[in-house]
């Protein structure tokens, strides 16, 4: 069986190797060679050894010849953000600093991909610390856009969702403490999926009761989205607060359409936000193709206040606090952002009063969204208020010269969702005209992912981008 393993999805790959139509073999080379062709142009990993990655595909394929069980993921290649631990692999965090940092334990959601049967390509670039939505640091570099070079692939699981964009591999992990999965893979074209709180177990902060950061797929299908969050899910000694398995079979929750269902379409998410025009009207054409599957779609927004203040005060400059003695910012001053190293010092600014007028703010924000979802099943709007910004910015044109807060937020409609725990995925809506993809988000209620991931589905077999053939060209990229 011939496949075109730079565009077959995970399940398709998982499939083909089971019934023995493909070796794992087969499905690594092909991957090897892609990474070779093109991830040094891209810039997307940051830890790649080949030899390893064929010695796992040898011990799948020893597993499928001695009967034994090869799981969901059997063959299939996935890469792992650097801010993830992987046993004997680096963990930079993105800073010179930790440039030589090797990871002494494995991530659960790692262990669980590798049991799935799946094959660990190598590590991917994020930005320092996570803290941004742009894919550049001074220890990396800038990693690119495929679909447009010199333009941010955003971040903070930039290699990742790059890889994925470009057909190195058809899954990768991501995680999400503002929207750094879904703003990746907003701006490269894919689908990206922040799931409930507590249902994939979090590792990737050194805080271990946060409640805003999410470990999450990145897949070109939300089918492959759904599979590669089936294998994660579930309880670990790891994070405290992970929740046990609701049973769910997530793949097959994706079949059964989506008649019926109430949904609410909110341009902006109550930020307040400017909304570039082709973005906009790109998001709101594709909402209304909900309708032609049978569900009523009401434009709507939860009536809360403009949350930007709250997500700084309550939830990003406490969550970094903890990393204020990680290093001595000064002695690194040009080897880090300064927008880094300046949240990072605003935590010794930022009171306990602020710290609590915000958390305030979150919770309501929380009963007025439970509130406002009585009448609607989802809502959906556009990822981001505009596509990819070139390199060399932190954010788009209209917010450079503002406030550090004011540029990392000022243009994301993810981090609401962080803010609450429920689950949000964003799917390629289309493109700007000059070629930069255009992403549309769905959220639901707490725990309601398997409606979240239907409605995803049901849109995308209505309307992707990917299902015409359309492919980035990555010649510009290749070695």
């Amino acid at each position: 069986m011939a496949l075109d393993y730079a565009w077959t999805g995970a399940g398709e790959i998982a499939r083909a190797v089971k019934q023995r139509e493909v070796t794992p073999q087969d499905v690594a080379e092909a991957s090897i060679a892609r990474i070779e062709s093109y991830g040094q142009g891209l810039n997307v990993f940051t830890e790649f050894k080949p030899d390893q990655v064929r010695a796992q595909a040898e011990a799948v394929a020893k597993r499928l010849d001695s009967g034994e069980p090869v799981g969901p993921l059997a063959g299939v290649p996935f890469a792992i953000k650097d801010l993830t631990a992987v046993e004997g692999e680096l963990q930079t965090s993105g800073l010179i600093a930790f440039k030589d940092n090797i990871a002494t334990s494995n991530a659960a959601v790692f262990e669980r991909l590798v049991a799935a049967g799946g094959i660990f390509v190598g590590k991917t670039t994020v930005p320092e610390a996570g803290y941004a939505g742009v894919g550049e640091s001074h220890l990396f570099g800038a990693t690119h856009n495929p679909w447009k070079q010199g333009y941010s692939a955003g971040g903070s699981s930039t290699g990742s969702a790059v890889a994925v964009a470009s057909g190195l591999v058809p899954i990768a992990e991501g995680s999400d403490g503002a929207g750094s999965v879904r703003i990746p893979a907003s701006l490269c074209g894919i689908v990206g999926f922040k799931p409930s709180l507590g249902r994939i177990p979090c590792t990737v902060l050194p805080a271990r009761f946060e409640t805003w950061a999410f470990h999450g797929p990145l897949a070109r299908s939300v089918a492959d989205a759904a599979l590669m969050f089936q294998v994660m899910t579930g309880p670990s000694d790891q994070d405290p607060i992970s929740l046990p398995s609701d049973g769910a079979d997530y793949p097959a929750a994706l079949a059964g359409g989506i008649e019926g269902l109430r949904v609410a379409y909110s341009p902006d998410l109550g930020t307040g936000y400017p909304v570039d025009p082709e973005v906009a009207r790109t998001c709101r054409d594709v909402a209304a193709k909900l309708e032609d599957l049978g569900a009523t779609v009401v434009e709507a927004t939860p009536p809360w206040a403009p949350p930007e203040t709250a997500m700084w005060h309550a939830i990003w400059i406490p969550g970094f606090s903890c990393e204020r003695d990680l290093i001595d910012w000064d002695a690194w001053e040009g080897q880090i952002d300064p927008e880094l190293v300046s949240m990072v010092k605003e935590a010794d600014t930022v009171s306990l009063a602020d710290y609590g007028r915000a958390n305030l703010t979150r919770s309501q924000m929380y009963d007025t969204y439970t509130a406002f979802m009585q009448d609607f099943d989802v809502i959906v709007s556009p990822s981001l208020t505009h596509a990819a910004h070139r390199h060399g910015q932190f954010a788009p044109d209209h917010l450079l010269g503002n406030s550090v807060q004011s540029q990392l937020l000022g243009w994301l409609l993810t981090y609401p969702f962080n803010m609450l725990t429920v689950p949000a995925i964003t799917v390629p809506a289309g493109f700007t005209a000059d070629g930069r993809p255009i992403g549309l988000q769905i959220a639901g209620t707490h725990l309601a992912d398997a409606e979240v991931l239907r409605v995803a589905h049901s849109l995308e077999g209505a309307h992707s981008p990917w299902s015409d053939g359309v492919r980035p060209d990555l010649s510009p990229f290749a070695s």
